[in-house]
């Protein structure tokens, strides 16, 4: 009888590396980040809240042998202009690549930095995808 697994939520995990990591880094594109799986409530054209960074989960694929599943992540940066979307983006893709750990096990490049103007705020923005190795979590 194979094992019962089931995998994590990549998204929430990548948010979970992304606010810690980058309310650590000096660099001044990385002060008061916010991150998360949605836009804040809070939000607004006329308030942006910048720098905002929003992990999205494009699909997952669980391995034939269930013992590891691809996740693909969209990261998109919302930063004051295009070089800062542009360096937080390599900076988050770059602490992602290096976290390793329980549940992303490893990251490899996607597409992106792509830079872009947001339609609705016309606030500048940077978004890049990666591939996550996630592992699963045995249920008993």
């Amino acid at each position: 009888m194979k094992a019962l697994v089931t995998f994590p939520d990549a998204a929430a995990e990548a948010c979970r590396i992304l606010r810690t990591a980058l309310a650590a880094r000096p660099e001044p594109y990385a002060a008061d980040a916010t991150v998360g799986t949605r836009v804040p409530d809070a939000r607004s054209p006329e308030d942006p809240r910048l720098p905002l960074v929003l992990v999205g989960l494009d699909g997952a694929t669980p391995a034939p042998s269930r013992l590891n599943a691809e996740a693909l992540l969209r990261i998109s940066i919302w930063h004051t202009d295009e070089d800062q979307a542009h360096d937080l983006a390599q900076l988050a893709a770059a602490l992602l690549h290096t976290a390793g750990g329980p549940i992303i096990r490893s990251t490899r490049p996607g597409t992106g930095p792509v830079p872009g103007i947001d339609p609705d705020s016309r606030v500048p923005l940077a978004t890049l995808t990666l591939t996550a190795n996630i592992a699963p979590t045995p249920l008993t």
